[in-house]
């Protein structure tokens, strides 16, 4: 009987029950102490001086010794007991919802507590063993990354020091920028995977100061990078900002040769965009461009640099800080990253 009572079901059963029955058993007594309304009395009159006759006054019953107490308590404790069976149900769920959200942003964060009623702890327990097979797997993972990565440099390696044998210069020129290429992919593709696996903790950050920096980076770089607009401090994963920012400029840079970087600051969230005037992406490709190793045909393809990855990394850094990343077609030609990056 116990553990029956012990679940989500018996909990909101009984409380609806103990309501219930107090209410009928408060009716009863209440009824029974002023007991059922007497039958009228028959009708005095008493003459007046006039001649007229004027009924004599009666007692009435007292208004609270009706329906109106019983039927009123009865319907205050219905809605307490419907409020506090909806509070049971909703718990568990916020409980799981919270402890989801914590887990998209860091997988080593503390397991749920496994308390209340049955499903609630049966359902915590599923969502630990998940959270635990999830953290394993993505530790088998990079145990696997890190023996592909060095299975794999070693024989680049090799080959690379081989090519100072060729005394054909051109071919040595062809394999040595084919070698090259392997091992870009391979970092891109390592770097990728590791900003997967990787939870930065969130701090307040002066995100103008972070753009001006990285404009003036360019800038001295030879780059022609312009920054307008200002902003507030934000709590961000500063690494995964900065990667982001500058996978964007580089983008801008690589397919246009120039970039304008814009802050736009409310007090929902910053906006940031980055602006090229190049060759753009038609709108059905645009969403496309964002999955991983996707290539586009023509001015922004393979012979531009890269493995494809770049805009996949800035995308998943930005969903990691609850905020959205889509391209736009600038004004006159060229695209825009535009970065809404939430205040809350």
């Amino acid at each position: 009987m116990r553990a029956t009572f012990n679940t989500l079901f018996g909990r909101l059963f009984g409380v609806l029950l103990v309501a219930i029955v107090l209410a009928h058993v408060l009716a009863f007594f209440w009824f029974h102490h002023y007991g059922p309304p007497p039958p009228p009395p028959p009708e005095t009159f008493v003459e007046q001086p006039d001649g007229t006759m004027k009924p004599l006054h009666r007692h009435h019953r007292p208004w609270f010794g009706g329906p109106v107490v019983p039927l009123t308590f009865q319907f205050i404790s219905l809605i307490i007991a419907a409020w506090y069976g909806a509070k049971l149900l909703s718990r568990p769920i916020q409980r799981l919802s919270a402890a989801a959200e914590r887990l998209s942003l860091d997988l080593d964060s503390p397991p749920l507590n496994e308390s209340g009623p049955r499903e609630a702890r049966q359902a915590a327990s599923t969502f630990n063993l998940m959270q635990k097979r999830i953290r394993e797997q993505v530790s088998q993972r990079a145990r696997m990354l890190g023996a592909v990565s060095h299975d794999l440099r070693t024989p680049l390696s090799r080959l690379k020091l081989r090519l100072e044998q060729i005394e054909d210069t051109k071919l040595q020129g062809q394999m040595r920028q084919d070698l090259d290429d392997m091992i870009g992919m391979l970092d891109s593709t390592l770097s990728y995977l590791h900003e997967q696996r990787t939870g930065e903790t969130r701090h307040w950050l002066d995100v103008q100061a972070l753009v001006e920096s990285l404009s003036e980076n360019a800038q001295d770089q030879g780059c022609d990078v312009q920054f307008a607009g200002s902003c507030a401090p934000l709590q961000v994963q500063p690494m995964a900002l900065r990667s982001c920012l500058n996978n964007l400029i580089d983008n801008a840079l690589r397919y246009a040769g120039t970039a304008r970087i814009e802050l736009t600051d409310s007090r929902e969230a910053v906006v940031i965009r980055v602006i090229d005037h190049g060759p753009g992406i038609a709108a059905d490709k645009r969403e496309a461009v964002f999955e991983p190793f996707f290539r586009l045909e023509g001015s922004r393809n393979r012979n531009s640099g890269g493995v494809g990855l770049g805009m996949t990394i800035s995308k998943e850094a930005v969903e990691r800080l609850g905020g959205r990343l889509n391209l736009e077609e600038t004004p006159g030609g060229g695209l825009t990253a535009v970065m809404w990056l939430p205040r809350a």
